[in-house]
């Protein structure tokens, strides 16, 4: 879930705070592929993979890309506004109510060992690491990958070189919404949600994010597994409802040592 959104700040320095709303969105592809055309979820990933890319791609083209230059500010304005039309699109299309993808392996489980573990769960979880193996072998083994680790390290050298550097943050921030597409069509069989579920799931990103130090593959794969491990562990020895503090007492614990996160290099403070 985080991967996409450290990958389009770590290139371009861009706070997606439409990321939990573009999840929903990949949510809503998949529901609707397995609604009305009976393709399982977990089928259907890589069509919502390809459907948020191509937002991901208007987005960034439309509007990302006259503000690249501008204040911050300017940014999150504008990715906020971007965050309302796509909740509210939702709403107008979709309604309030709460909504699941239904898939034959959802109530599904398995012992492994001592565990008892829900087999989307454990889908989910390996689709996840493989598309995260897949992207680090996209940046660390292809051209344009390489593209984009040089236009993260220095913009300017890399439009010296002849990089053009449009395309490549038209493409990060695609390849970006299509990993957060991706996540939504795993996690939609799982857990129910509506238009206004974007917001809890981007500030879950961002504590993942934060914890693991921002722009920072590593650290969001890593991140997620500590918030993973912290929630769980919330919820069995205080209350599920508690949850969430048992992560972000683990961020404030984190950023009280590790101001920039786990990975992160301290440079986009």
């Amino acid at each position: 879930m985080a991967v996409g959104l450290t990958l389009i700040f770590g290139v371009m320095r861009v706070v997606n705070f439409a990321h939990g709303d573009m999840m929903v969105w990949g949510m809503y592809v998949t529901f609707l592929l397995a609604s009305r055309a009976g393709v399982d979820p977990y089928v259907a990933f890589g069509a919502a993979a390809a459907a948020l890319f191509v937002l991901g791609l208007v987005v960034q083209r439309g509007l990302v890309d006259r503000v690249l230059d501008a204040p911050h500010e300017m940014q999150i304005l504008l990715m906020l506004g971007v965050a309302l039309i796509l909740e509210n699109t939702a709403l107008l299309a979709f309604g309030p109510e709460p909504t699941r993808a239904r898939s034959t392996l959802a109530a599904a489980t398995i012992w492994l060992g001592p565990v008892f573990v829900d087999v989307a769960r454990l889908i989910a979880f390996g689709v996840a690491l493989a598309l995260t193996a897949a992207l680090w072998l996209f940046l660390f083994r292809t051209e344009l990958g390489r593209l984009m680790r040089a236009t993260a390290d220095n913009t300017f050298g890399a439009l010296v070189i002849g990089t053009d550097v449009r395309r490549v943050y038209a493409v990060a921030f695609g390849v970006g919404a299509a990993c957060v597409g991706a996540a939504g069509a795993l996690v939609a069989p799982i857990l129910p949600w509506e238009p206004a579920t974007g917001l809890s799931l981007s500030v879950a990103s961002f504590n993942i994010v934060i914890i693991g130090g921002m722009g920072s593959l590593l650290g969001a794969f890593v991140g997620g597994l500590l918030v993973s491990v912290a929630e769980s562990l919330g919820a069995v020895f205080l209350q599920p409802s508690l949850k969430e503090l048992a992560s972000f007492s683990l961020l404030i614990l984190i950023l009280l040592f590790r101001p920039a996160g786990l990975f992160g290099n301290g440079r986009d403070g």
